[in-house]
């Protein structure tokens, strides 16, 4: 089953009195690559989220957008009493040199460093939003697969006419190109007999037999044919496929051997009517490779 790489999703959740939110997004690119954003405090988890990406994505460039708000109880600072008793004797002492005009602000007293400390408990808000937020991550990853694949129904669609368009023409070509042959041997064939005629000469049927082989040779593309039509039935059953396992990068190198296949196909093709179709199954490849791109 062939997946698109853009995608999102989102979810949020409220536990103990703290609100978590989170959303996911990706775009095309050709390897994985996560960034996390994550409040500060929550730095440490940026690990065991990514592993989560690893798990369930293969490609893409993936965007986590993750924020927490406790409004419980458990989430005031604590008041480090020593260090604010500290910091007030000094401020006493520096009251005296000034001779008591100096005033101080209780607020700016509390941002002072040292005072304010984390909660005691503060490791169990951390698992607490370990588990709440990877919960999150497996829920908006849900949304943003589901998309990936309501895209990638779409994608195989499109490839699937490009495909159609290439197996055509590359019937016209199995069938046309013998015919070539046959009217170069009878191109040649009138064409020496004019020549011969005029001074009373006539020609081997061995010559001309040894001449139209060596065109023959020379044009011959039932290999290339064969090949291309052999790409074309795997990439075929890949886009059609039920298989979970991602396709994106076989789809491109699949699709480079089509297009080589293709330009030496059309190296061979002296006739204007393969020449033609040789050139839209080059078209319909390179449509191909623009498009496969976006797979994951």
């Amino acid at each position: 089953m062939i997946r698109s790489m853009t995608g999102f999703g989102e979810a949020s959740a409220h536990i103990d009195g703290a609100h978590y939110f989170l959303e996911a997004r990706s775009l095309n690119n050709k390897y994985f690559k996560a960034s996390i954003r994550l409040p500060d405090d929550l730095q440490g988890l940026e690990a065991p989220l990514e592993a989560i990406l690893r798990r369930r994505l293969a490609r893409g460039a993936i965007t986590v957008t993750a924020k927490c708000s406790d409004t419980s109880e458990s989430a005031a600072y604590e008041i480090n009493c020593e260090a604010l008793s500290s910091y007030i004797d000094q401020l006493g002492k520096l009251r005296q040199i000034v001779s008591g005009q100096a005033t101080f602000d209780a607020g700016a007293l509390l941002d002072l460093p040292g005072v304010l400390q984390a909660p005691a408990d503060n490791q169990a808000a951390h698992d607490r939003a370990r588990h709440a937020l990877s919960d999150l991550l497996n829920a908006a990853l849900n949304d943003l697969i589901a998309m990936r694949q309501t895209e990638g129904e779409a994608l195989a669609q499109e490839l699937m006419k490009h495909h159609d368009v290439i197996v055509d023409r590359l019937g016209i070509i199995s069938e046309r190109a013998p015919q070539v042959v046959e009217e170069y041997h009878q191109r040649l064939r009138s064409r020496v007999e004019k020549m011969l005629q005029s001074v009373g000469a006539t020609v081997e049927p061995g010559d001309l037999i040894r001449e139209v082989a060596i065109y023959a040779e020379r044009s011959d593309i039932a290999e290339e044919i064969a090949r291309l039509s052999g790409h074309m039935e795997q990439f075929r059953q890949l886009v059609t496929g039920d298989s979970e396992e991602p396709i994106g990068r076989t789809l491109e190198f699949l699709a480079q051997e089509m297009l080589r296949e293709a330009n030496t196909l059309a190296s061979k093709s002296s006739d204007a009517d393969l020449s033609r179709c040789a050139v839209e199954i080059k078209g319909a490849i390179d449509r191909i490779k623009e498009q496969v791109q976006n797979a994951e």
